[in-house]
């Protein structure tokens, strides 16, 4: 043990890749076009469905959650100017996110072509309009949303710090969500634009989202003041109980899945369990900081970033393969699923610890110096 905060925070880490493996297993339980395989029987699309529905126990919100407890833990330790701060973060994730959206944007071409759809991807390369919002919305891949929404969350950090000195401000993320899905089913029924609308929905979202800064930086603010091990074990025990019970709640979502083959719209209590979710999560893995975690967790925490932003490269790949070979003709939904989960994991990995070698490439996903400062460091030296 080199001190008493590294043992504390490696079941942070393993939270984070808990986080991984979770948004791994989203977007590998659907059929070739995102759907929950309507084509096929009730029976065949149960696995599916039910794995989709255990992938939600993680998920992009729960990224959100540990970016922004670490962002909380960062402006607690030293508090650097706003321009500062925004500056360093737009380095962080905006100068990753432009390359990988304009590689998406081209590697779409791979699955579109095996698909027969790339004159439609062509036609929409060409249109300025949609570069617009793959380099705003980041449209360019359906993962990309995550990267140009926590840059806009963390511009609301000022507001955020509240809730460390005022932790209860932590449970408006209730309030915040529920008027974010008010506001866009208002703006659902609208007849307007449907460019605008998603551009309005966008910001919708961001202001909902704050919600989990403020849980966030509330739950920062708990654990940095201390929480005893009998605390600890109490608060893990509670956040597995609403961690079930939020699962319970979105259990009509997934039934209408399981009935018609397609996603439903979550309106009540399925909504509010989908997007709570990621807080009860987080508080089993804060309420486990004293249990025994391996030092493994940590190591692999560090690619848990990279995952994310390759994963749906490696997912495209198995679809192609097995579609171009013809494999999936004899596939049923779940060996579709069950196979493309076992291959996209531990290959995700390995992409990214490939790319964590490769020094020209490591900063595309977060673990290296960007170009211009390895010219820098490079001019500097000579």
């Amino acid at each position: 043990m080199k001190g008493a905060s590294k043992p504390r925070l490696v079941w942070f880490d393993a939270n984070r890749v808990f986080a991984a493996f979770g948004v791994v297993l989203i977007h590998s339980s659907t059929d070739f076009g995102g759907k929950a395989f309507p084509d096929a029987t009730q029976g065949e699309r149960f696995i599916p469905v039910f794995m989709r529905s255990l992938g939600e126990f993680s998920g992009s919100e729960l990224f959100f959650m540990f970016s922004l407890f670490l962002m909380a833990m960062r402006v607690d330790k030293k508090m650097p100017a706003y321009g500062i701060a925004i500056s360093q973060q737009a380095q962080r994730l905006l100068v990753p996110f432009l390359f990988w959206a304009v590689f998406y944007a081209f590697f779409r071409l791979l699955k579109a072509d095996a698909f027969n759809y790339a004159p439609y991807i062509w036609n929409q390369l060409g249109q300025v309009q949609s570069w617009i919002g793959y380099l705003i919305l980041g449209k360019s891949q359906y993962h990309m949303h995550f990267l140009p929404t926590l840059f806009a969350l963390l511009l609301f950090y000022p507001v955020m710090r509240s809730a460390t000195r005022f932790p209860i401000l932590g449970l408006t993320v209730v309030v915040t969500i529920g008027v974010m899905n008010n506001a866009q089913a208002f703006l659902w029924g609208l007849d307007i634009d449907p460019t605008v609308r998603e551009y309005i929905i966008r910001v919708l979202k961001i202001f909902g989202y704050v919600g989990y800064g403020m849980a966030a930086f509330a739950i920062y603010g708990l654990w940095n003041d201390g929480i005893p091990r009998g605390e600890s074990r109490l608060i893990r025990r509670v956040g597995l109980y609403f961690a079930a019970l939020a699962y319970i709640a979105t259990l009509p979502f997934f039934h209408i899945a399981f009935e018609t083959g397609e996603w439903g719209i979550r309106r009540g209590w399925d909504f509010y369990g989908h997007f709570l979710m990621p807080i009860f999560v987080f508080c089993i893995f804060m309420g486990g900081q004293f249990l025994q975690w391996s030092d493994r967790w940590s190591l692999l925490s560090k690619y848990t970033f990279g995952i994310y932003l390759v994963h749906p490269l490696v997912i495209d790949v198995f679809d192609v393969l097995i579609f171009k070979t013809g494999m999936s003709q004899h596939m049923t939904p779940w060996m579709i699923v069950v196979g493309r989960f076992a291959f996209a994991l531990p290959m995700s990995f390995a992409v990214t610890i490939g790319l964590s070698k490769l020094k020209p490439l490591a900063w595309t996903i977060g673990l290296g110096p960007t170009p211009w400062d390895i010219v820098r460091s490079s001019r500097a030296s000579t």
